[in-house]
């Protein structure tokens, strides 16, 4: 299995954050699309909610629960076809908590120019919970990603 690319490849090449941890790929379909043809804002939402997750829950070593989603601009439509890349980064840890930080970049596949551009960028919180669902103490130390 090759690893994903770090890039989206485009004719007019999008700067691309090289301090962000790329984490999902995805292609909305049209069963993600909102009454105007465009892909719906909460299945993005879901997506950048995922994504952040993962970089939590590596963070926190297991088990974690969304507690907030502090920010989140929509910059560009998102188009059924296009190749969603979802880059993260963690901003803030507490005692409990950590909050991520998700860009979103799409490849637009299906236009004559097939260039990137930057689609929503949110900040998000999330808690480490135990096995009942209460929170618990983050590890001392970041486990490393395998």
């Amino acid at each position: 299995m090759s690893a994903l690319p770090t890039e989206i490849p485009s004719a007019t090449k999008v700067e691309l954050p090289q301090h962000l941890t790329l984490v999902l790929r995805i292609t909305p379909m049209p069963e993600n699309c909102n009454f105007d043809g465009d892909i719906f804002g909460g299945w993005v939402m879901a997506q950048i909610d995922l994504a952040g997750a993962v970089m939590a829950a590596r963070r926190a070593a297991g088990r974690i629960a969304t507690i907030a989603v502090n920010e989140m601009v929509f910059k560009q439509p998102v188009r059924v076809g296009d190749l969603l890349s979802f880059y993260a980064e963690i901003v803030r840890t507490g005692h409990t908590s950590v909050t991520v930080r998700i860009e979103v970049y799409a490849q637009r596949l299906h236009d004559d120019t097939n260039h990137g551009v930057k689609v929503t960028e949110a900040t998000l919180t999330y808690v480490a919970t135990n096995s009942e669902g209460r929170p618990r103490a983050l590890p001392a130390e970041e486990v490393k990603p395998i």
